[in-house]
């Protein structure tokens, strides 16, 4: 076939492609307007998943299994979009990572609302100005958001699903880089790339800022600056990348959550976030997680936190794989209520891919 033999029959795919969109999103919004007569949430992580997955399987190539989830995520967006006019606030401003994870978790075309604080986060969905939230609760070098965690505490909120973002630090400039005297970084991300600029701006004067977009900004507004921050922040501010990948560790990754009102069933791939908090004796904290080694759940995280409420008196925090529907983490948390004086589930959702 020839170059014109080629684009028709694109053309005649593309039309085809249309017709086929149109009647998907016609069965999204049936399937919406069921959900919204039953009171039930619109977005649904755990068939968002078996839909990404089951796509894959059918993936033969040429296009990667990723390219193909990325064109699907902004197939279901503009569905939701469609079923409802959906908000999701983020702990901004705006072009951060957080802002980054959002947009890779819902797609573009849905509202987002930038927030200053992660209080804020909690609040606009709670109060039902915002359907879901989206906030960082660790990073793979720098470890947890210890806020995000204190915010539980009397926060009625759920976490429904979970996004595991690789962070890709760059260099942003306008500047060349042997002329940058002055680099705008927020100490997160200057911690994590804290060998690179040692070797290679050493003799760059070193700002910390509140944010990765507020580096950027700054750095846009500036002869001989530059910015640590990500894509999305060099996309806003019209700034060139330099470097890519500038992190001192290659597998750096932040996770964040998706904060809601109401848990997915059950995938068969889970993890479930808990909250406790034990009896003042010895052995207390030991005899509480000895139901995970009973019921052989993998406990895969525990962090505690001041209750701020009396002195010296903890919460713990605990991620295991499974869902609480699941029989064996369900007894297992039955189990942790008899050794505990405060357990509390905080949410049930599918794995990060």
């Amino acid at each position: 076939m020839n170059i014109a033999e080629h684009r028709k029959a694109i053309d005649r795919l593309d039309g085809q492609i249309v017709r086929l969109l149109n009647e998907r999103t016609r069965h999204v919004l049936a399937i919406g307007n069921i959900k919204l007569a039953a009171g039930e949430e619109i977005y649904a992580p755990h068939r968002e998943r078996s839909v990404l997955e089951r796509i894959c399987k059918l993936n033969a190539g040429p296009m990667t299994s990723e390219q193909l989830r990325a064109v699907y995520r902004e197939i279901m967006s503009s569905a939701l979009a469609l079923e409802k006019t959906m908000t999701i606030a983020y702990l901004g401003p705006e072009a951060t990572f957080t802002h980054q994870a959002a947009i890779r978790k819902f797609g573009a075309s849905l509202r987002y609302a930038s927030q200053k604080t992660i209080a804020d986060v909690f609040t606009e969905v709670s109060k039902g100005r915002a359907d879901y939230g989206v906030v960082p609760v660790e990073n793979s070098t720098e470890g947890v958001v210890t806020h995000t965690l204190d915010m539980f505490v009397d926060s009625d909120l759920k976490i429904v699903s979970q996004i595991v973002l690789p962070v890709q630090q760059c260099l942003l400039s306008n500047t060349p880089r042997p002329k940058i005297l002055k680099l705008y970084a927020h100490p997160q991300s200057l911690a994590q790339c804290r060998g690179w600029i040692q070797n290679h701006l050493p003799r760059a004067e070193i700002i910390e800022t509140s944010s990765n977009a507020r580096s950027a900004e700054l750095a846009a507004r500036e002869r001989d600056a530059a910015a640590v921050a990500g894509v999305l922040a060099a996309e806003k501010y019209g700034l060139e990348i330099l470097e890519q990948d500038i992190q001192d560790n290659a597998a750096n990754a932040t996770r964040f959550l998706v904060l809601g009102r109401q848990c997915s069933p059950p995938t068969g791939d889970d993890r479930t976030s808990l909250m406790i908090s034990v009896h003042d004796k010895v052995g207390a904290l030991h005899e509480a997680i000895a139901a995970f080694r009973r019921y052989r759940i993998n406990m895969t995280k525990i962090e505690s936190r001041p209750s701020k409420r009396k002195a010296w008196e903890y919460f713990f925090f605990i991620d295991c794989q499974g869902h609480a529907r699941d029989a064996k983490v369900a007894r297992a948390i039955q189990l942790l209520g008899a050794h505990c004086n405060f357990v509390k589930v905080l949410g049930s959702y599918p794995n990060a891919d």
